[in-house]
């Protein structure tokens, strides 16, 4: 190891939350991925000291604004992809159908989420990469959400070719998101028709176009803590604008249908250590939570996390977003407001 990283691994496991007081809080730098693992192995009665370090961190290097997102799905279902936790694939023998999104429907999901105070909403379809249809509808989409409403839209459309990413880049969209789901190494566990590394190239030219990069993934699909650790790591590399944190949904009909809904305390533990391993990055509150924390939301907001999607997702129901935003403000943690953003 070297000298950042302590003597050994049992100097780490006692004196972590103390270098992270003065690495991360202080100097605002983050987690090495031995550090991130020594915080996933750190005790339950260490918890709560591993939570309060990491809203301070969220206070000091992000503020307390907190920025919410609402999601739509303009195409669902039918995807070729093989990705393990997803009932969109066409593959596996999961109760999702391909479906269509019109385009007064997508102006209507933008406008009510607005509503909610929401200031981004994004744009997802279930697909290895978006054809010439969908690139279509995704152009009139955006067009006519941004004459209807004043919202921030972003997009998740798969794996793009330079063409594309230039194109959304053009008609105005801020954000992209493409997760790389899993450590790098856990990756063909859990996808096997294509490759972190295809993933990886589209979060470049994403950024190389001006466009901010989403990039997050799913936790609880039978890594281990220390791919836990890496995948902080890694996306640490990334420098990505917004990391969701996803916790895995098992879904019927899938190849993860089975797998255990991850513990609350150590989705507690991963939450603050990607804070701590990524100080001035969003970290958003995404799918899953609902069924992993339950009551316990709450310490996850008072952990980390400086974002949420609220209402539904994808293929899996969320909490009311009145819920949330109720929540928001019994935490007094004041909405981001659209103007801040622009």
């Amino acid at each position: 190891m070297g000298p950042d990283r302590l003597g050994g691994v049992t100097e780490l496991l006692v004196d972590v939350l103390e270098l992270a007081r003065e690495q991360v809080l202080e100097r605002g730098v983050g987690l090495t991925e031995s550090q991130a693992l020594a915080c996933l192995q750190l005790p339950d009665d260490r918890l709560p000291e591993l939570l309060q370090l990491a809203h301070e961190v969220r206070m000091a290097w992000c503020g307390p604004e907190v920025e919410v997102e609402g999601i739509i799905s303009l195409k669902t279902g039918g995807c070729p992809e093989d990705c393990h936790f997803c009932s969109q694939s066409g593959l596996f023998p999961s109760p999702v159908r391909a479906a269509w999104l019109d385009i007064p429907s997508l102006v209507k999901a933008a406008v009510e989420t607005r509503a909610t105070g929401a200031t981004e909403f994004c744009i997802v379809a279930a697909v290895r990469g978006p054809d010439a249809r969908l690139m279509t509808q995704v152009r009139e989409g955006v067009t006519a959400i941004r004459e209807a409403v004043d919202i921030q839209v972003a997009c998740s459309l798969g794996m793009l070719t330079q063409e594309q990413v230039d194109e959304l880049a053009a008609i105005g969209v801020h954000r992209y998101n493409h997760n790389l789901e899993t450590a790098r190494s856990h990756f063909p566990n859990v996808v096997t028709t294509h490759t972190w590394e295809e993933r990886f190239d589209t979060l470049s030219m994403v950024r190389a176009a001006g466009m901010e990069v989403c990039c997050g993934g799913i936790l609880g699909m039978g890594e281990t803590l220390e791919q836990r650790a890496e995948f902080a790591a890694q996306l640490a590399a990334l420098e990505p604008d917004e990391v969701p944190l996803n916790f895995l949904n098992p879904r019927p009909g899938t190849p993860f249908g089975d797998l255990p809904v991850m513990a609350a305390n150590d989705a507690l533990r991963a939450i603050a250590t990607f804070r701590l391993a990524l100080p001035r990055t969003i970290l958003r509150f995404a799918g899953g939570r609902e069924i992993t924390l339950g009551d316990l939301a709450k310490d996850g907001m008072l952990g980390g996390i400086n974002a949420v999607i609220v209402g539904n997702y994808l293929t899996t129901l969320g909490r009311p977003a009145t819920e949330d935003l109720d929540m928001l403000q019994d935490l007094k943690m004041p909405l981001k407001g659209l103007s801040s953003s622009l």
